[in-house]
């Protein structure tokens, strides 16, 4: 009956819904050859449904199969779930980094911290840097169907975080701009989305109009997808005519920047230093200076900025040596002994403190390498409850229970194949620049409420640095104060506010009577 129905459909059917050419099934000898290929890689349960299909939905499962290698998806699915033994019998060896591979904001002299801002705007000026966003996800743990950037987290201006990440970029260009005389000076934004965010993702910047930054010099961009797995080793359908896909992780930054055609675009453009971090994180200096000129002085491939750990039993992945390679290992694979062992330098503070925020600079040399190393990087198994069709019996399945892996690459499985003369980490005020947005309103943790608190509260702190004053109404507890980027990118250009009382909750979005 179905299959009828589809059929009388297609007739009716004349052209696309944005007035292409009709859809056009695959012909007998392109099916049979996607037939032998799955067959053969013992993932047939793909076509089960075929002949039911729509012309369209024929076209568009052909097509997704097209694209996927069936037998490369068994062999890495069968590395991730199986990985090899190491039968060594020496022990993993952590080791904080050495002090010649780091810096601390917290700790290093202030003439060192200008002299990196100073170069790190020298290097914006001659228009070698650029930055790349991880925004692929959504905000559905947020409550929200649209992309996480697309959230306001309730801040008087009411701004999203795409438009607070624009605008600190706008901000660096000005500034570098004064610096060097120079106008017009452009850091390119590549933004990195996923299959079910790019539509939404350049919607929302074409509706604000880029943010007030050039549309030529944001790029979005999409990361690759694969297929989900189930528990048996077989290639998930969504639906009879959908493969079930989801990201394939953000360590999918690199072959996203090769197949998307970003690196070239990059390599026109001359940039040599590159910034990438992830959208959920409200206080992130985009195209911080201080990094940049760190990481240049260093002339390293790869640097990452951390936070101090707040404490021993924190659920933080941690930045250090591995078997003498720079690694980050998650805090499941460390102990109690490990984790609570202080410096000894330092006793009061942790030997291993340095918490990953996926914050990370790269140099451009480096990515011109990308071939070379991509194909190395491990796949990670994550076991998801994934909605589904089974393919025997044709019914839907909404599990409550995981039933099949996502498989996903790390942005950091490529440190360990740096020398470690190539890498840098600086450690930052977790107050100033890491404050995550990971979890629904009301969860008193990395949700928009302590998001709000952490911008506001670095706000305040910038008005009192410039001898303001804030006063809460009704003599309550201050509410802190939103500083907009386009005034300040990092507590500068304030001084206007030098003896002014601010009435707290407030924005401050320009020098009074400007």
């Amino acid at each position: 009956m179905a299959s009828t129905m589809n059929k009388l459909l297609d007739k009716l059917n004349l052209g696309s819904k944005d007035g292409g050419p009709p859809p056009k099934e695959p012909t007998e000898e392109e099916l049979k050859e996607i037939r032998e290929k799955y067959s053969e890689a013992g993932q047939d349960q793909v076509l089960s449904f075929y002949d039911e299909l729509s012309t369209a939905e024929k076209e568009e499962l052909y097509n997704r199969l097209t694209s996927i290698d069936p037998n490369h998806i068994n062999q890495i699915t069968e590395k991730a779930l199986n990985p090899p033994k190491d039968d060594s019998k020496e022990e993993t060896k952590l080791e904080p980094l050495p002090d010649s591979a780091t810096a601390s904001i917290l700790d290093s002299k202030s003439e060192d911290i200008e002299k990196w801002y100073q170069s790190g705007l020298d290097l914006v000026a001659e228009g070698q840097v650029a930055v790349v966003l991880m925004a692929g996800g959504q905000g559905t743990r947020l409550g929200s169907s649209a992309p996480k950037g697309c959230f306001n987290i309730g801040l008087p201006s009411q701004k999203s975080l795409f438009q607070i990440q624009a605008e600190r970029i706008w901000k660096v260009q000005q500034l570098a701009e004064k610096k060097s005389g120079k106008k017009n000076i452009v850091i390119p934004w590549y933004v990195m989305t996923s299959g079910p965010t790019r539509g939404p993702t350049e919607q929302f910047f074409e509706e604000h109009k880029y943010f007030g930054l050039s549309k030529d010099d944001v790029v979005i961009f999409e990361q690759g997808i694969l297929p989900c797995i189930s528990n048996e080793g077989k290639i998930m359908m969504e639906s009879k005519s959908k493969v079930a896909v989801a990201p394939d992780g953000n360590g999918g930054i690199y072959q996203a920047l090769l197949t998307s055609n970003v690196r070239t675009d990059m390599r026109k453009r001359g940039i040599k230093h590159i910034h990438a971090y992830c959208v959920d994180n409200c206080l992130v200096k985009v195209a911080d200076p201080v990094f940049l000129g760190f990481a240049a002085a260093k002339d390293v491939d790869i640097a990452t900025k951390v936070v101090r750990k707040r404490s021993a039993k924190e659920s933080v992945g941690l930045i250090l040596l591995k078997n003498g390679k720079p690694d980050v290992v998650e805090y499941s694979e460390i102990d109690d002994a490990t984790a609570e062992a202080k410096d000894p330098k330092q006793p009061d503070i942790l030997k291993f403190r340095a918490a990953n925020i996926v914050n990370h600079y790269y140099s451009f040399r480096f990515l011109e390498t990308i071939e070379e190393w991509s194909h190395k990087l491990p796949h990670h198994v994550a076991k998801k409850k994934i909605p589904c069709i089974d393919t025997e019996k044709g019914e839907q399945i909404k599990p409550d229970k995981p039933n099949g892996i996502k498989l996903e690459q790390f942005v950091f499985d490529v440190f360990p194949m740096l020398d470690l003369e190539k890498f840098a980490s600086m450690e930052v005020k977790r107050e100033e620049e890491f404050s995550p947005l990971k979890n629904a309103k009301g969860t008193g943790e990395d949700d928009q409420d302590t998001s709000k608190k952490d911008i506001m509260q670095q706000g305040e702190r910038w008005v009192k640095n410039c001898g303001g004053s804030i006063e809460s109404e009704g003599g309550s507890e201050a509410l802190g104060v939103e500083v907009s980027p386009l005034i300040s990118y990092g507590g500068e250009g304030l001084t206007f506010l030098n003896g002014r009382t601010i009435k707290a909750p407030a924005v401050i979005e320009k020098e009074e009577g400007k």
